[in-house]
Order: structure tokens, then C-alpha cells, then sequence
């Protein structure tokens, strides 16, 4: 790690991603709570230290992070790992009832396996299974599926959240990809949750950061770190 404010050797640096690459994961991660789940991070590192004090830091709590880890923040860690991002899981199940991605269903999502054997190391295509999972976004306006502001995947309606959990046996689909005031937002009667942990996010919003808890029982509750006042920028 760099200190006293200094960059980190670049030689380093990719000896660090090169035995990254080597700790390839499953696309689908099987998991097992207690677990504590983060949404979007942005690159908002102070926050992240935050998550942990609330949380405990690894090892002695887990955690699962539901992606956007970097792109935003003043402390914007990680650009340098995007081959290490292209090798990472797409989704993960906790005690085969809780689904979670970083963007949403998928209409082409029939059964897990579909994620188990999609092709990684791989960029992100335009279109698809692994582009939905990423890119998609939940929509009260919608029934079935709909077209996406963002111009990529699609919107999803609360009948697709409740028609997939019943199909597949689950509770919850967890994922995050989207600002929402409170740090986490439920959506199709509590059959899915938006969860962003970046406060304050890119300095422009006042939205909370939120983290999700899942005990042994499967039980959710939320920790919350609430935005900063913003400063006067002028006085």
C-alpha cells in the first residue's frame, strides 16, 4: 500500500493483479450468511472505511460487494484493476434464497446455471445475460419488460421480481446501480431491495449509504451513513 501520500510502484501494482487473476471465482458465488451486503462504493473510500466500523473489518465480519467499487470518488481506488473486474462474479446466492447482482433480472434468465457457465474473462457486451445482470434497473412503471433510459438492458416490473422468485424457490433479489435517497429502497412489496452505499455521492446528492445485514436466520436489517451537511460555497 502507498504511504505518506506517495504512488504505488506501477511494477507492483501488476504483481498484485497478475496473482489476482489467479484467485478466479465461480461466476455464481454460493454463500452462506451471516453476510453483510454493499451496494455502489464510487471510488468513496473514507466511506468504505466507515461501512467497516460499522460492520467489523474483514476477517472478522464478510461481506459481499454488489460492484461500482471505483469511477467516482477524490480516492478513487482500483482504475489500474479493470482485467482483475473482467475475471470477477457476476451474481451470488445466499442459502439459495437470496439473488444478488449489481444491476437486475434478465429476460434471457431462465435458470442459474445460464450464469454458472457464462464465458469470464470477458469485457462487457452490449446485449444479453451478463450486460442485464450488470445494467438493468427495476421499474414501477412497467409491467414485464421495458426499455431503459440508460440505453443499454432493459427495466424490469414488479410482476418479473415476483414470477422469478416463485419460479426459482427465493425471497429476495439484492442489487444496487442505482442512487436512491435512503440507502436502500425495497421495490415489488419487499421482493427486492436497491442498495447504494456512497453517501453525499459524487458530492452532488444527499442521499444516505446504506448496508445491509443478513443474519443466520435470514433476517435483513440496514445500517445507515448518513450525508455530510453540505458546505456553502460561498459565504
Amino acid at each position: 500500500m502507498a504511504q505518506n501520500g506517495q504512488a504505488m510502484d506501477p511494477a507492483v501494482l501488476d504483481d498484485i493483479i497478475n496473482r489476482l487473476l489467479e484467485f478466479r471465482q465461480p461466476n455464481l458465488l454460493e454463500l452462506e450468511a451471516p453476510i453483510k451486503i454493499c451496494g455502489d462504493i464510487h471510488g468513496q473510500y473514507t466511506d468504505l472505511l466507515r461501512l467497516f466500523e460499522y460492520g467489523g473489518f474483514p476477517p472478522e465480519a464478510n461481506y459481499l460487494f454488489l460492484g461500482d467499487y471505483v469511477d467516482r470518488g477524490k480516492q478513487n481506488f482500483g482504475k489500474i484493476f479493470t482485467d482483475c473486474f473482467n475475471c470477477l462474479p457476476v451474481a451470488a446466492l445466499i442459502d439459495d434464497k437470496i439473488l444478488c447482482m449489481h444491476g437486475g433480472l434478465s429476460p434471457d434468465l431462465t435458470n442459474l446455471d445460464q450464469i454458472r457457465s457464462l464465458t469470464r474473462p470477458t469485457d462487457v457486451p452490449d446485449s444479453g445475460l451478463l450486460c442485464d445482470l450488470l445494467w438493468s434497473d427495476p421499474s414501477r412503471e412497467v409491467k414485464g419488460w421495458g426499455m431503459n433510459d440508460r440505453g443499454v438492458s432493459f427495466t424490469f416490473g414488479p410482476d418479473k421480481v415476483a414470477e422469478f422468485l416463485m419460479q426459482h424457490d427465493m425471497d429476495l433479489v439484492c442489487r444496487a446501480h442505482q442512487v436512491v435517497e435512503d440507502g436502500y429502497e425495497f421495490f415489488a412489496d419487499r421482493q427486492l431491495v436497491t442498495i447504494f452505499s456512497a453517501p453525499n455521492y459524487c458530492g452532488e446528492f444527499d442521499n444516505a449509504g446504506a448496508m445491509m445485514s443478513v443474519d443466520e436466520s435470514l433476517m435483513c436489517s440496514f445500517q445507515i451513513l448518513k450525508p455530510a451537511d453540505r458546505k456553502p460555497r460561498f459565504l
